[in-house]
């Protein structure tokens, strides 16, 4: 049985494009971390090496925000802080005193930053944008439906009772990561990775006092950094290795580049330096460990998946919904597709698998034939972006605030 299920997880490893060839190690292994020190998770750990990723959670937001609930202070937090917007911006007034310090403590960047390499990742992300945010929407988006500690946690908090509001907020975070000055003091990402930071806070306060996510879930505190990590693969690691597997020009600087723009958004969200991964080899071998295993279908997600493809119903993306589900398959695999119960439609099944490569050939100057289908594709890729960029055509930011409660059951 344990030999079916590995033979399982590596096929839809490879689906994914998230195995590597680098051979199995142990879960939370960080001898190739960010620091190029650390531990292993869990009973196997010595005390020496420390508490593995499963055990951390953020010692320094987490208490802060139980006191912020539960004495009452949190609707003036969202009021003070929602003109709080650039990273250059004063930390506002009408905030409690140690709310106000920790957020003056926490929104810099780590010393580690590499500004040469954060400013070939903005521009990467200009030039890859329609991409990036279509595997990001559509590949990401959904495989989170199919992570069941994330499904689970996002359905039982507040955020999953509006999946419109809680889809703006995650797409605030995409668009300021993607920000060409994001990291910059006149940018946005790093209020808007602590303002996450503290929500995750809030949520590790309050969703154990639910019933209902207690009664699903695996684990008594939500939101570890693992939990983060193996987010970090369903995004960053999994848009890497589909950008190689379509053969989309991508020299060994800009994936560098890539990769230590994700470095710094996860510890930005408190994951510790140790534990973050310091090669794209080192984040596959990972992420073949603790993401590839691991997914599986829930009611919580099933649920989720379908409000999600809802949302897309919009836009114009001048696809059918059958085209959207196949689309989802073909970036997922059609054992994710089948988890959720995404309908077949096989006509548009053949066109996605035979348009889609020529496009992208033709798209990136590889190919001098146009295929008939590019602008049906061009206007289905933007389409998705817009759900990112409408932000920025709008000049608006959707508000970060603090839950005060959980989904009702």
């Amino acid at each position: 049985m344990e030999n079916l299920s590995r033979r399982k997880a590596l096929t839809l490893g490879v689906a994914l494009g998230i195995v590597g060839a680098a051979a199995p190690v142990p879960a939370w292994a960080s001898a190739g971390s960010a620091a190029g020190t650390g531990a292993l998770t869990g009973a196997g750990a010595g005390a020496a090496a420390g508490p593995g990723p499963e055990w951390i959670w953020d010692e320094a937001a987490d208490p802060l925000m139980a006191r912020m609930i539960d004495g009452g202070h949190v609707p003036a937090i969202n009021r003070a802080w929602e003109k709080w917007v650039n990273n250059n911006d004063p930390i506002p007034g009408g905030l409690p005193s140690d709310f106000a310090a920790y957020l003056a403590q926490a929104n810099h960047l780590p010393s580690w930053a590499d500004q040469a390499k954060l400013q070939r990742a903005a521009d990467f992300n200009r030039r890859r944008d329609t991409y990036l945010f279509m595997l990001y929407g559509l590949g990401s988006g959904i495989m989170s439906t199919v992570i069941p500690r994330e499904a689970k946690s996002v359905y039982w908090s507040a955020g999953g009772a509006d999946m419109q509001d809680r889809a703006a907020k995650t797409f605030t975070f995409g668009y300021d990561l993607s920000q060409l000055g994001a990291f910059k003091p006149t940018g946005q990402f790093v209020v808007t990775a602590n303002k996450t930071r503290v929500v995750h806070a809030a949520v590790r306060h309050l969703l154990p006092q639910s019933p209902h996510w207690k009664a699903v879930a695996d684990e008594s505190i939500p939101i570890s950094a693992a939990d983060i990590l193996v987010t970090f693969h369903s995004l960053g690691t999994y848009v890497h290795q589909k950008l190689l597997e379509w053969r989309i020009p991508y020299p060994a600087a800009d994936q560098e580049a890539f990769l230590h723009m994700w470095q710094v958004a996860i510890h930005l969200l408190g994951v510790p330096y140790e534990h973050i991964p310091k090669t794209w080899a080192e984040a596959r071998a990972q992420s073949q460990q603790v993401l590839t295993p691991i997914l599986t279908p829930s009611t919580e997600g099933i649920a989720l998946a379908e409000d999600l493809l809802g949302l897309t119903a919009q836009i114009d993306l001048g696809v059918t919904r059958g085209f959207l589900n196949e689309f989802v398959r073909y970036v997922l695999s059609d054992q994710v597709g089948d988890w959720l119960g995404l309908r077949r439609d096989y006509a548009a099944a053949a066109l996605v698998r035979t348009a889609w490569p020529a496009f992208i050939l033709f798209r990136e100057g590889l190919s001098p034939v146009m295929p008939g289908t590019f602008y049906m594709f061009d206007q289905f890729i933007r389409a998705i972006a817009m759900l990112f960029l409408n932000k920025g055509s709008s000049g608006t930011t959707t508000p970060i605030t603090i839950p005060t409660g959980n989904r009702a059951g």
